[in-house]
């Protein structure tokens, strides 16, 4: 496949759920002018400097092979959880990156060549037989503290995903062919670039000594219904890489398919629970076209749900009920104590949200309302 970089446009959907990190950016400077967001279950602070949200200065770049959203939402998520295990959001406030920009990310990521010696991806080689594009995607994240008026850089986190797999055509036009790379090949190569990585990020100006935290992530295939997840972390405080940690994520599809044999109780058990979650629902409204849950799982630990509810109502007194039914079987039937988001959506659009935080027993609901 043509690893042509691109930008990904990504639409602003209003997600009530601690899945999505809200925080807001401020830059690196001296500055009166900004306010901070305040803290809510965990979550990071962050900042609104003159009024405006700094975003990423390479936001939305990756390898265009990334046909799997899911692998672009649990990246972002889960690198912001590897950073809460260094970068405490009691101590740090969180920014946007800053010192990776477009162009820069957009030549690590592509090969390498004579016109891109910076590529962290190897030359393709034979068209016939390509070295695949390992690389998919990188992300910088910027921990701040509160500096008098000012905020300073305190520390940084850079995720890099490894791909899976990858897809080509030996001629254009010509059948698509998949290379499997092995979970040795991912975490080798994962650690090569991670040390090109942070030599060239410790020499950005403005960056210093602070402690650089280099996460690695294995890419979903591309008809994965879950994203990868995040398998490593190394922190360092130099520009050579330190000792690697070992990192215990997992996201699972519920229901599982039949025949399907785990052998964690734990996961059985919050199959059961979804199962019965979905049949209540599907007994009110019988027409849904699917109801699937993405568990996300740490240390063997269930840690958050996504569920997705596809359906098409007429009305809004219909998406009202229904909304108002999910909210009381939810809390009935889904586990405890753990934050869940549940979308209800038809073929084109968000119709309504269903929600708890972590820590709550209570669901909230927001509908989406047409005029």
């Amino acid at each position: 496949m043509n690893a042509k970089l691109k930008k990904l446009t990504t639409a602003t959907v209003i997600l009530m759920s601690t899945f999505v990190l809200a925080s807001c950016g401020f830059g690196n400077k001296s500055s009166k002018n900004y306010t901070t967001t305040g803290t809510s279950s965990g979550a990071y602070q962050g900042v609104i400097q003159n009024g405006r949200y700094k975003t990423s200065k390479a936001r939305g770049i990756n390898v265009s092979q990334n046909d799997n959203q899911y692998n672009l939402k649990s990246f972002e998520n889960g690198l912001t959880e590897v950073s809460k295990q260094v970068f405490s959001p009691k101590s740090y406030i969180f920014q946007e990156g800053q010192y990776l920009n477009t162009n820069t990310l957009e030549a690590w990521l592509g090969r390498k060549t004579k016109n891109n010696p910076n590529g962290l991806n190897p030359a393709q080689g034979k068209k016939s037989d390509p070295n695949p594009v390992y690389v998919q995607q990188i992300e910088e994240q910027d921990y701040m503290t509160e500096s008098g008026n000012s905020m300073k850089l305190k520390g940084m986190t850079i995720g890099i995903g490894i791909n899976s797999e990858y897809n080509y055509q030996k001629k254009t036009g010509g059948p698509n062919f998949t290379k499997k790379i092995s979970d040795a090949e991912v975490e080798q190569q994962g650690r090569i670039a991670a040390a090109k990585v942070l030599k060239r990020v410790r020499q950005k100006p403005g960056v210093g000594d602070v402690p650089i935290v280099i996460a690695l992530y294995k890419q979903a295939p591309d008809d994965s219904l879950v994203g990868g997840s995040f398998f490593a972390y190394s922190k360092n405080n130099g520009d050579t890489l330190s000792n690697w940690h070992k990192l215990n994520y997992k996201t699972m599809v519920l229901p599982k398919a039949s025949g399907t044999n785990s052998t964690n109780s734990a996961n059985q058990t919050d199959n059961d629970s979804f199962s019965n979650f979905k049949s209540q629902i599907q007994s009110f409204f019988p027409n849904l076209s699917g109801v699937t849950a993405q568990a996300q799982y740490k240390n063997g630990q269930l840690n958050g749900m996504h569920i997705t509810v596809t359906t098409q109502f007429y009305s809004q007194s219909e998406i009202t009920s229904f909304t108002q039914y999910i909210a009381r079987a939810a809390k009935k039937y889904l586990p405890h104590g753990v934050p869940i988001d549940i979308r209800i959506q038809s073929d084109s659009q968000m119709q309504a949200i269903v929600y708890r935080n972590s820590g709550s027993d209570t669901f909230q609901t927001h509908v989406l309302t047409s005029y």
